[in-house]
């Protein structure tokens, strides 16, 4: 694991992975990389509505996202931490996208 106050780098030619997703009616676009010992490194998304509060929003997100993701942190420390129904059901797009990217990670599709 890196050490949390430096940022751990990214190769510059990376695979990444892409999918859709839906929340609360909106469609996203979401892209992950990992580092080279498979770790998620980084997350972008779009909202289905360039520019609009809900894309920039998740844009913002994702910028946030990948910042703890390359200082040391992991999905399965941010997910819990995300706001929750009283289902444990997260409730924001970002969970849900989180959720789903875990989902893909253990089922390798």
């Amino acid at each position: 694991m890196a050490d949390r106050s430096t940022r751990e780098r990214l190769p510059n030619r990376r695979p990444s992975e892409s999918f859709d997703f839906e929340h609360g009616g909106i469609i996203y676009r979401a892209e992950y990389s990992r580092y080279p010992d498979g770790r998620v490194a980084e997350i972008f998304v779009n909202g289905e509505k360039v520019d609009s509060a809900t894309d920039i929003a998740m844009r913002d997100c994702a910028i946030i996202l990948s910042f703890a993701l390359q200082h040391g942190a992991t999905i399965d420390q941010i997910l819990p931490a995300l706001t929750r129904g009283h289902d444990e059901r997260p409730l924001g797009p970002m969970g849900k996208l989180l959720e789903q990217i875990q989902e893909m990670e253990r089922t390798g599709a």
